[in-house]
């Protein structure tokens, strides 16, 4: 059965028609008893969709994709992959494209599911999610997304009235995905892995004009696709060290055309600034460390440039040279957006020279444990006059006050810092504890929670607890990627 979907008449099926190797016709499994857990009402509004009717049957059969909208031709899509540095043939084994539509800006958007029932490519999984992780993704996509950070977004939690076995029994759920699109650079992996040089460069074609539709007159088209990938992701990953997110999964398969954020499994943000953090239970080696993520990113990349060699020259040896050249272009992408973003962090003008400060500071909240978050918020105190809220938070006094003379000497301006270090974040102890109650049952916490990372950098009464840092006894954090 196909309905109307709710809020504008039919989904596109750009991605199917047009690169149809890449997608297999699924349809979702059955859900016993759907009943929607959350619904992100401003993202609706966006995509121009009315939230009384996707919370009604109809809209229900759109959020679990039991009854896709006319027109929809939902598809799991084929894509390959590098995990943890070895290659793979992957694919959405638990995921469903619906089709795309356009928002209320005029851009195409993504609707895809997840959780929503094994596929072909499921690989002995059995394609379902449950409440915690899919509540997860939909607690920290709206907290990056308030930070500013490019990223996914969840549109909407549905419970299926199905068990799910991991280590327990846990509820089930389907999360509904919004992206500017689910290329990856593991797709363009997938076209190199059966050696098909039409459908690369079909592909690319298609990501060009879904996403940098203005390299597409240049004389080297390809060549400018990958550098505008690789300026998209260095700007990424610069966002994230500078507020201390932590992917846990960078996979080349979990790594955007877009530049978006996806993929929120074994994710969290520091607590202390500790650059040897991980958080994902698989990680056992640290290959997305904290401080690892730049060099993973250019590693990725490296990959999606060898994909890309047959678009960059016919002689292999040439284009080899033509992407490397190309790839260099990451560390300095990276170094300049990490830079401005550092100096918007300490309150000082763009021509400021605070590479030393930086480093300096950071090696200082290292050896202190202090909470990152934290830290650069009671700095905004410091700017105003008050640098005591900083000074508490360090064990080497001398050291503090010596860093502090040097960066005040440059007049800081405490209300631009106030405007881009969070207040409140998806602090790990606050989203386990509200995973865990909704889990059970209670979703209260989660909206208090959204409410406040909502608006991540203005104090409001009330919210006191969710500024703070982890209480002593919550220990070392993992994360699990829920499959």
């Amino acid at each position: 059965m196909t309905t109307a979907l709710p809020g504008v008449a039919t989904l596109q099926a750009d991605f199917a028609t047009a690169l149809p190797e890449l997608a297999v016709p699924w349809q979702a499994a059955a859900t016993p008893s759907p009943r929607l857990l959350v619904l992100n009402e401003p993202l609706a509004a966006e995509l121009g969709l009315a939230p009384e009717r996707l919370g009604s049957a109809e809209g229900l059969g759109l959020l679990t994709g039991t009854e896709p909208p006319t027109g929809s031709t939902p598809v799991a899509q084929a894509y390959a992959g590098h995990q943890f540095g070895g290659f793979t043939k992957l694919g959405d084994g638990r995921a469903l494209l619906l089709g795309e539509l356009t928002d209320t800006a005029g851009n195409l958007r993504d609707v895809a599911l997840k959780g929503s029932g094994r596929t072909p490519h499921a690989r002995g999984g059995d394609g379902l999610a449950a409440v915690g992780p899919m509540l997860r993704e939909y607690v920290v996509s709206e907290a990056m997304h308030a930070l500013g950070i490019p990223t996914t977004r969840s549109l909407a939690v549905v419970a299926t009235g199905r068990d799910v076995r991991r280590e327990t029994v846990l509820p089930g759920a389907v999360l509904t995905r919004i992206a500017s699109s689910h290329l990856r650079v593991g797709s363009f992996q997938y076209a190199q892995g059966i050696r098909d040089d039409d459908l690369l460069r079909r592909l690319a074609d298609h990501a060009i004009a879904r996403h940098y539709p203005e390299v597409a007159s240049d004389p080297e088209p390809y060549l400018a696709f990958f550098r505008a990938v690789v300026a998209a992701q260095a700007d990424l990953i610069a966002r994230w060290m500078l507020v201390g997110f932590v992917h846990g999964v960078m996979n080349t398969d979990n790594m955007t055309i877009s530049g978006e954020t996806i993929d929120y499994g074994p994710c969290a943000f520091l607590d202390v600034f500790e650059p040897s953090t991980v958080f994902s239970s698989i990680d056992s080696g640290g290959r997305y460390a904290y401080a690892n993520q730049p060099v993973a990113a250019e590693w990725n990349l490296a990959r999606f440039a060898e994909a890309l060699l047959p678009l960059f020259a016919d002689d292999r040896e040439r284009a080899v040279e033509i992407a490397s050249e190309a790839l260099a272009s990451f560390r300095t992408e990276y170094d300049a957006a990490w830079s401005a973003g550092m100096l918007a962090k300490l309150g000082l003008a763009p021509a400021a020279d605070a590479q030393g400060l930086a480093a300096d500071v950071l090696d200082l909240l290292s050896a202190s444990h202090v909470d990152h978050t934290t830290f650069w918020r009671h700095l905004g105190a410091a700017a105003r006059g008050d640098a005591e809220p900083v000074r508490s938070l360090f064990l080497d006094l001398p050291a503090i006050d010596e860093w502090l003379g040097r960066w005040q000497a440059l007049n800081p301006d405490a209300d631009a810092m106030d405007r881009v270090n969070p207040l409140y974040i998806a602090r790990n102890h606050l989203v386990e504890e509200a995973l865990a109650a909704a889990t059970d049952g209670d979703l209260g916490p989660v909206t208090q929670l959204v409410d406040a990372v909502r608006a991540p950098f203005t104090a409001r009464p009330g919210l006191a607890r969710f500024a703070e840092p982890a209480p002593d006894d919550f220990g070392q954090y993992q994360t699990f990627c829920g499959t």
